[in-house]
């Protein structure tokens, strides 16, 4: 959603007594819209996600089975990374820092 629409939708719902029915029901529709796309970009992203841990996996098997290590020096220095940081269960990502170009899969 655009910054200036976001804007203008939110200023609205601060004043909801001054507004008639008909633009309570635009905004509403507005808003439907808007988790429309928002979910469809979550199954996008979650179809990826899926695709990438699939591969990761088949591969991690592929070489446990010749032999080579599954885990790497890089592995547990992520791990050390993860289990350190001061996250306390919040993600790292804001999101509501997303930019317009985050609709690019729509």
């Amino acid at each position: 959603m655009g910054e200036e629409k976001k804007r203008s939708s939110d200023e609205a719902l601060l004043n909801l007594e001054d507004r008639s029915v008909e633009e309570l029901r635009q905004l509403l529709d507005g808003l439907y819209e808007d988790e429309q796309k928002v979910s469809y970009r979550r199954r996008v992203l979650h179809g990826k996600i899926d695709i990438l841990r699939a591969e990761l996996v088949r591969r991690l098997k592929t070489q446990r089975e010749t032999g080579g290590d599954v885990v790497s020096g890089h592995d547990i220095e992520r791990l050390i990374e993860i289990m350190s940081s001061d996250l306390h269960g919040v993600s790292k990502y804001d999101v509501a820092a997303v930019d317009e170009d985050d609709d690019r899969d729509e």
